[in-house]
């Protein structure tokens, strides 16, 4: 199968260009630079391109896709079908699922479910435990995406809170360590303190004064100091503070340490509780503007390596819940490109600062085979987008299995037209192709 996308504005490796592609059996095989007669390609599907722009897929490390255990709220087929739509073409699930995907035997579960269901590429976490080293420890790097570690609490029993354990997972782990970084205990006790005030009718605009920034600092300087003593490969998931972002800059000369924010971090600000209230209540909390400002100069200036969703879809009559019974997540993986350009369009980062954030950065970080950049003898995991095409989100056209969205009612500027998987249509102009099956991602290096 032969396709050639022609004439498109290619962005790719900090350059943006005129150019051409020819994709055989799945393989981006030439990049053409000058313009090249469509009859000579021998293609059998032709795109004209010249009104859009061409980038890499999406890499999302850092999804919650609920499946197995709840998925009443989602699952691998609906929401790599919304993924599709937003541009993504591979994504990184979590392991607080039910049951937690804390064993080999767990994890290799989720990859025969996605084998048969998800529509782009995939790969799962290993979450850790107070008592999971074994597991860690059987890892096949090259297959395996990383190890998840919890410093604050999660569904399930994978709250890692025993230092001994903490040290010897640093220490010993085959493969990337990615974690959330919140202080157990800081927010305890914050907690305490305002059920002491409101009793059960906490309002919202308190939740970034429960899950605070020093509960933020004081666990991610615990992960940076671990990494350090153990020369551990670290990534600091979901980073929402100005301080953290002053620490990631001190490390930007060590390569182990990496880190993420998310598109809600760099859209919201912790003024929006009082309209939007569970909607956005999250971990890591939503905070202030100076911290969201501080985030996107972060990702303009490459102090922070990529930006995930942390798509966390739950059911809006939960979300509508008061504040201790409404779960903390929310989703995002449809829109976090259209969020991304339209801080193109507001000149605060460039759209090829977005693609090394969303595509390259993640391919690097976790050394993912032949993805995530146009190159010849890539595999052809590519995106269109029209960068002249406003649409409002609305519930019409939210793919989501949960059917809402906090961005429900925004106008953007730029839509995904086509989502290339392998060389495979997945998305055109609004049609799902479900005949389309991603692949296992492949790692190249060990610790």
């Amino acid at each position: 199968m032969k396709i050639f996308i022609k004439d498109a504005t290619i962005v790719n490796e900090g350059l943006s260009f005129k150019g051409s592609l020819l994709i055989v059996d799945g393989i981006i095989k030439f990049i053409f630079k000058d313009c090249i007669s469509e009859e000579n390609t021998g293609a059998d599907t032709i795109i004209d391109a010249s009104d859009l722009i061409l980038i890499p897929g999406i890499i999302d490390d850092h999804v919650h896709f609920r499946e197995p255990g709840l998925t009443h709220k989602a699952d691998i087929h609906s929401e790599t079908a919304a993924a599709a739509a937003g541009g993504v073409t591979s994504f990184m699930d979590m392991p607080n699922t039910v049951p937690n995907a804390t064993a080999i035997c767990s994890l290799e579960k989720k990859y025969e479910a996605a084998k048969k269901k998800s529509l782009i590429n995939y790969s799962f976490y290993l979450g850790a435990t107070n008592h999971n080293l074994d597991e860690i420890l059987k890892i096949t790097a090259e297959n395996i995406c990383g190890i998840k570690i919890f410093m604050g609490s999660s569904t399930g029993n994978m709250l890692v809170d025993d230092e001994k354990n903490m040290e010897k997972i640093f220490e010993q782990s085959p493969a990337l360590i990615a974690v959330h970084c919140e202080n157990e205990n800081i927010i305890k006790n914050n907690a305490e303190y305002f059920k002491s005030r409101f009793g059960n009718d906490i309002p919202f605009e308190f939740h970034d004064k429960i899950r605070t920034r020093e509960a933020c600092i004081t666990s991610t300087e615990h992960a940076i100091a671990l990494a350090r003593k153990y020369d551990s490969r670290l990534h600091i998931l979901h980073v929402s503070t100005a301080r953290e972002v002053e620490m990631l800059a001190a490390c930007n000369a060590n390569k182990r340490i990496s880190s993420e924010t998310c598109p809600h971090y760099l859209w919201f600000s912790n003024s929006d509780y009082q309209s939007m209230k569970g909607l956005i209540k999250c971990n890591p909390s939503i905070k202030t503007q100076a911290d969201r400002d501080a985030l996107r100069h972060a990702i303009a200036h490459g102090i922070i390596n990529i930006v995930s969703t942390d798509h966390a879809p739950h059911l809006l009559n939960e979300k509508s819940n008061s504040y201790l019974n409404c779960p903390s997540g929310l989703p995002s993986v449809q829109h976090s490109l259209n969020v991304m350009l339209e801080l193109v369009r507001k000149n605060i980062l460039t759209v090829e600062t977005l693609v090394e954030c969303m595509c390259h950065n993640p391919a690097r970080i976790f050394s993912i085979k032949d993805r995530g950049f146009i190159r010849e003898g890539y595999k052809a995991d590519i995106v269109l987008i029209n960068p002249n095409m406003k649409w409002q989100v609305d519930k019409s056209n939210i793919l989501y299995k949960c059917a809402w969205s906090p961005f429900e009612n925004t106008v953007f500027n730029y839509k995904v037209t086509h989502t290339f998987v392998n060389g495979n249509l997945v998305y055109d102009n609004g049609n799902i192709y479900e005949n389309v099956k991603g692949e296992r991602l492949i790692f190249e290096k060990t610790r």
